[in-house]
């Protein structure tokens, strides 16, 4: 097994290193500069547009609001890689993996706002409301099902099962340090891994089989919450130590370009930890949101686009920031502790030992909506694979398996696992965004005239009658852009 994982270390880094980084960076500039910068100037209109009311579906019911697909994919977002991911960066790479997951996050969160907005694009409606996402661009806008297959089959295996297998793991993990912090053992009970992964099966099995409304309604509820809370404890930390934030800076950049090796990481390290951390936190470009994206009921494509980048900024510097800054300020030991159980003892180190359990809600509701927000997509782009909506149960069931699996699994294991697949899904959905970037200027310039004549935006597809493949944005009389 250690000669495997070994092997699989080796070519997740060069893999990285050559191929998806670089595609991560150009192609995140480049919508950066085509855009004119939409990731900085909209940032206003980010949160004005979540507030958008959404239409019926077919079915008679409300359809997903733009909130609630952006709290679909922030549930999906915000989860163990915010506490467990950030912290496993600052312990392999040093507190440099920080700077750079900063940085990648406002350069890729340009890929965010073209990947989404193209989702909405290229949406079909189904009974809830909508569905849509990189397979369905690739199928319609690029003419390539082929690829959207690709896509499918290998989002299907890194959020339905990789990384439902990482929530998994990291629920166990807290846990267990939760249970010897209150015991004094030196570990836990061999039998306490199994049960907690029951437990989160029971748990999810009575969500995931209510439909995407009740998942979007959970994640709705939940995503705010459990981010306050968390936001507001990190804080308090912060203010306790704020003495040491200066320093905390100066190491996080200073570990970023070399001028101080901290912990033993290397540059290269400190780049990759905190750029495959970061992807795995907000992920941008991995083509996973616009799934979430493509549910919303709303007038224009890019009002989704804008939302759903405003989720990265959310995500990573926001949430990741404050479990950073829990951890940098409590002067931790490199190396020996790793995940989530690094952020319980920096906060069992300035709050006491009641502030690991609280952590362990908090990762527990953290990593519970994540696994709701991953089977979503998965089941999602197994409609487009299957078109038979009798499959879904199966998915469910197995995705529940896999959840039982990823609990009594080694963290070594899971997040290999995790860097691999994420890695291949990223460079697919890439592949397939740089041809339509176009589309995605030609939308962002339609909504931005509309706002500049003191309208609410509104998209029919005779706005981009030369191109074809749009399934949905019909003229509608009853829908017309109104003043603002």
């Amino acid at each position: 097994m250690d000669a495997l994982m070994e092997s699989i270390g080796e070519v997740n880094d060069v893999f990285w290193t050559y191929l998806v980084i670089p595609l991560l960076v150009i192609l995140g500039l480049y919508f950066t500069v085509r855009t004119a910068g939409v990731q900085f100037r909209m940032l206003p209109q980010m949160i004005r547009d979540l507030r958008s009311k959404p239409e019926r579906a077919q079915d008679g019911k409300k359809a997903v609001s733009s909130f609630q697909a952006f709290s679909i994919s922030a549930a999906a977002r915000v989860g163990t890689g915010n506490v467990a991911g950030v912290a496993i960066a600052i312990a392999v790479g040093g507190p440099g993996a920080v700077f750079w997951m900063w940085l990648m996050a406002i350069v890729v969160s340009s890929l965010a706002f073209a990947e989404s907005t193209l989702a909405q694009l290229f949406k079909v409606r189904d009974r809830s409301g909508y569905r849509g996402g990189p397979a369905y661009y690739m199928q319609y806008g690029l003419n390539a099902r082929w690829l959207g297959v690709i896509f499918a089959v290998v989002i299907i295996f890194t959020f339905g099962f990789s990384f439902n297998m990482v929530q998994a793991h990291s629920i166990a993990d807290v846990v267990s340090h939760s249970v010897t912090t209150a015991t004094g053992a030196a570990e836990a009970e061999g039998w306490l891994a199994p049960v907690v992964g029951l437990l989160l099966v029971a748990l999810v099995g009575a969500v995931v089989f209510g439909g995407v409304r009740r998942i979007a309604h959970v994640a709705q509820l939940t995503v705010p919450f459990m981010a306050l809370i968390y936001l507001l404890v990190g804080l308090v930390v912060v203010g306790m130590n704020l003495e040491k934030v200066p320093e905390v800076f100066a190491d996080i950049v200073g570990s970023a370009f070399g001028f101080e090796q901290v912990g033993g990481a290397a540059v290269g390290t400190a780049i990759m930890q905190g750029i495959r951390r970061g992807l795995f936190s907000n992920e941008a470009g991995m083509g996973s949101a616009p799934n979430a994206g493509a549910s919303a009921a709303v007038s224009h494509p890019a009002k989704q686009g804008l939302a759903q980048t405003f989720g990265v900024y959310f995500d990573t510097l926001i949430v990741c920031s404050i479990t950073a800054f829990i951890i940098l300020v409590s002067d931790p030991v490199y190396g020996e502790e790793v995940g989530a159980s690094l952020t319980q003892s920096a906060l069992e180190a300035n709050l006491g030992a009641w502030a690991v359990h609280l952590l362990t809600v908090i990762v527990f509701l953290l990593a519970f909506t994540s696994v709701l927000g991953n089977t979503f997509y998965g089941e999602a782009n197994l409609r487009f694979l299957t078109g038979d909506d009798r499959v879904v149960p199966l998915f469910r069931l197995a995705v529940l398996g896999v959840l039982f699996l990823g609990a009594v699994s080694s963290l070594e294991v899971v997040w290999s696992l995790a860097d691999v697949t994420m890695g291949v899904m990223a460079v697919v959905n890439l592949l397939a965004v740089a041809p339509l970037g176009a589309l995605v200027v030609r939308l962002l310039k339609d909504y931005q005239q509309q706002r500049r004549n003191g309208l609410d935006p509104v998209f029919t597809r005779d706005t981009m009658s030369d191109v074809r493949g749009i399934q949905c944005w019909e003229n509608d009389p009853e829908r017309t852009a109104e003043k603002v």
